[in-house]
């Protein structure tokens, strides 16, 4: 919501600095999110007068102005406007200015072959406007060398206020005002709506079909109007808070939305045929709205109608059809409350936002209808002349008071805060409400705050109004002794993967789980897609954590990032339920080129499965009997991954290079690596005590033996691991694959797999004899499994 200092204080009257205002809007909840004054950024700009025009020696479109700036002597300027001409006043930036409309920064040029000291400007340049064939003409009496932000009244400061969804009261200045008033910065003025009688019987009857959807629906017309630009002080106004001026009626709806949270309507009494309704939309309809879009209607919408066609999304948007315009000489205004859930589902149906739809979908005043219309006649009449017929109303808005019984010492209680009762109601009062002495009190709640319904309502409007910032703030008190721990031994899991994946090098990401259905489509889509999505690119919930890290890593790759490490912990939302998971993604180099290796090295598949099994004993999986199958999910190279599972059924990961495919739909280009590991599937360690053993180191020095087998080209290093782990589990520390190798005195169908082998004896050194049989053992183990030992 934006407003400019002058417009608050039309309805505020204070003396309160403006820095003072800024520092209570958000102290009352309304926060300010930005102060800007167009009379900054236009300070370099002064007013000018051209004393001669005359033509460019080597261009025939151009022209060297002499211009007077107040300076003394006069400065020349080069300028290809067509409405330069001597005597006018202009706006005249000097060497040195910066041009916001055409983002550069003046200096002295030569332009051909004519030197040329600054710049006449035009509208957009400035950008007041889009106007751009001329240069800005003002007014005889504009005193040269003067400040044109000044003299053109833009040294108005702009306030944006961030407003909560709940506040359907601060969608207008006045409302804004009433706050401060009730904060002590000032007194609020009294709405002045003129009542006009109507001259003549409304010549076309309206009426609501749909007392759901719009129970109020008042209207009335005015002939004989001349719609032209809307005065100077009103387009200056609207283009403040960024709003375009089109026409006198136009901007007079515009003004009233934004003053009083009172959106309008306006139509082109000559482009209906017949009663103007509120009613259901009908299957099939469409609407041309002013938008320039056509939308699909269905019959949940509420419509504004004539005999012929939609004119009118109720409540959201009109149609271009009925618009007024310069043209126009008879208008009908209309003014009517729709429900705010109704108003809701439409626009988020249709994808429509619109300043209209932001404010009857909190809740316009529905006290509020009359005085608009009323509001808007007057303003009509006066903008654009003309005469006004009778009021027709349809229905009546939703008037039923709604009384709060509340205790004063529900603030103290509540909102940690004391207040004596005559402040709360002089503090309720000042806000609008009618408080009534008693105990209970009986509090009336004002139709324009549809959002208080009960006493903890109550409490925030005092306690707020009062100053969140006079709560004292209250330790939380400790229980003595020593606080037991409250983490689940889920949350400590997290806690240790999370650790150990930053410690081996990778980034912690944060992605959103929403992700869109084009991104979910390659991991089998989602199983939920949600109906009011914040986007279309936020409409699925994710059934993965890779295709928000892989649209993270393409970004970083897009900006020159030449290796990406990323890792995230969160949700996966499958059909039947959420489950725990940590993703990563590897992308670019693995390591950089350099002189002892040459080329860089690329992540590959064994990358994403070492920091998976790191991973995986970090959580407390035994990494030791871990199994690799094949198969992992179709996001995958189908060569180049695998799953990592504990017996046939449980898979605690999937880790491989991605499928081609995958990274086409993420505009990555390979390889990229990746792994996610299913924290839920690790079994929980067993409860033995609170302590670990502390570590001591072996007191004999273990042995290492080397073996070469020559196995079949089908058969999995890690099958051949297990094996070899097996022959002697009392003996065999640990076993490593070092050297794989297929060609060369390698018979057909064979590959040869050489394992080191460390064995640890325990009290004593091993005899000879021992490590034969262990060695036999080992041998028999692989023979198993269809090797043979190489000589």
């Amino acid at each position: 919501m934006k407003f400019t200092l002058s417009w608050l204080k039309e309805h505020l009257q204070t003396e309160a600095p403006l820095e003072t205002i800024v520092e209570k809007l958000t102290a009352i909840g309304l926060e300010v999110e930005e102060v800007s004054s167009p009379a900054e950024r236009l300070a370099p700009f002064t007013i000018a007068r051209v004393l001669s025009a005359e033509r460019h020696p080597q261009a025939d479109k151009l022209q060297v102005l002499k211009v007077d700036a107040g300076t003394g002597d006069p400065i020349q300027v080069v300028c290809g406007a067509a409405n330069a001409r001597a005597g006018m006043k202009g706006v005249f930036g000097a060497p040195g200015a910066y041009v916001p409309g055409s983002d550069m920064t003046l200096k002295v040029a030569s332009i051909r072959g004519v030197e040329s000291r600054g710049m006449m400007c035009s509208v957009r340049e400035l950008e007041l406007g889009e106007e751009h064939d001329g240069i800005i003409e003002l007014d005889e009496c504009a005193p040269v060398g003067s400040p044109f932000a000044a003299w053109a009244g833009l040294d108005d400061p702009v306030i944006e206020v961030a407003v909560t969804p709940n506040r359907q009261d601060a969608m207008g200045v006045h409302g804004i005002a009433r706050d401060l008033a009730a904060a002590g910065l000032g007194t609020l003025k009294p709405v002045e709506a003129p009542e006009i009688a109507g001259a003549f019987p409304c010549p076309v009857e309206i009426r609501t079909d749909d007392p759901t959807g719009c129970p109020a629906f008042y209207g009335r017309a005015i002939r004989g109007v001349r719609n032209g630009p809307s005065p100077a002080w009103l387009q200056r106004r609207l283009k403040a808070v960024g709003q375009r001026p089109i026409s006198a009626l136009v901007d007079m709806t515009n003004y009233i939305t934004l003053t009083y949270g009172r959106p309008l309507h306006v139509y082109d009494l000559a482009r209906l045929r017949g009663a103007l309704v509120a009613r259901r939309a009908r299957c099939g309809e469409q609407v041309a709205a002013l938008n320039g879009k056509t939308y699909s209607l269905d019959p949940t919408m509420t419509v504004i109608a004539d005999d012929d066609q939609v004119h009118d999304i109720g409540g959201i948007m009109g149609g271009e059809h009925s618009g007024v315009t310069e043209a126009t000489t008879d208008i009908l205004i209309e003014c009517a409350w729709f429900d705010p859930e109704s108003i809701a589902l439409t626009g988020q149906k249709l994808g429509i936002v619109s300043d209209a739809r932001s404010r009857f979908e909190r809740g316009v005043d529905p006290a509020f209808v009359d005085r608009g219309l009323a509001l808007a006649t007057a303003m009509a009449i006066d903008l654009a002349g003309g005469e006004a017929s009778e009021v027709v109303r349809a229905g009546e808005p939703p008037l039923a008071p709604r009384t709060v019984r509340y205790r004063p010492e529900r603030c103290s209680e509540l909102g940690g805060v004391a207040v004596p009762d005559e402040r709360q109601k002089d503090i309720l009062e000042r806000l609008g409400f009618s408080v009534s002495d008693g105990n209970p009190w009986e509090i009336i709640v004002p139709s324009w705050r549809r959002d208080v319904t009960g006493p903890a309502d109550i409490v925030e409007e005092v306690a707020r109004i009062h100053g969140f910032d006079k709560i004292e703030p209250t330790p939380i008190r400790r229980a003595t002794g020593v606080a037991r721990p409250t983490a689940t031994a889920e949350q400590l899991r997290e806690r240790r993967v999370r650790r150990t994946a930053a410690g081996r090098g990778l980034n912690e990401a944060v992605t959103w789980s929403f992700i869109s259905e084009a991104e979910a489509e390659p991991f089998g889509g989602s199983a939920w897609i949600l109906a009011n999505p914040i986007s279309e690119e936020m409409k699925a919930m994710r059934p993965s954590l890779l295709p928000g890290l892989l649209a993270a890593a393409a970004r970083n790759m897009a900006r020159g990032a030449s290796s990406v490490r990323l890792f995230e912990i969160g949700r996966r939302y499958l059909a039947e339920e959420e489950r725990p998971t940590l993703g990563l993604v590897l992308a670019g180099e693995q390591a950089a080129r350099d002189w002892r290796g040459g080329r860089a090295r690329e992540f590959d598949a064994y990358d994403a499965k070492a920091e998976a099994v790191a991973i995986l004993a970090a959580a407390g999986a035994p990494a030791e009997s871990l199994q690799t199958a094949a198969l992992a999910g179709g996001v995958y190279h189908p060569g180049r991954s695998a799953r990592l599972t504990l017996g046939a059924t449980n898979v605690l990961a999937e880790f491989g290079e991605l499928h081609p495919a995958t990274l086409k739909a993420f505009d990555l280009a390979g390889p990229v690596a990746a792994a996610e590991i299913f924290l839920d599937s690790i079994p929980s360690r067993r409860a033995a005590g609170r302590m670990r053993s502390a570590y001591a180191p072996p007191a004999l020095q273990s042995v290492k033996r080397d073996f070469a087998f020559l196995v079949p080209a089908e058969l999995p290093a890690d099958q051949m691991l297990r094996a070899v782990r097996g022959a002697d589990k009392g003996a065999i520390e640990s076993v490593g694959l070092f050297d794989l190798f297929a060609g060369a005195n390698v018979p057909s169908g064979q590959k040869s797999l050489a394992v080191e082998v460390t064995l640890q004896p325990r009290e004593r050194s091993f005899t000879e004899d021992e490590l034969r049989a262990i060695s036999d053992r080992i041998v028999a183990a692989a023979v198993k499994l269809g090797a043979t030992l190489r000589a």
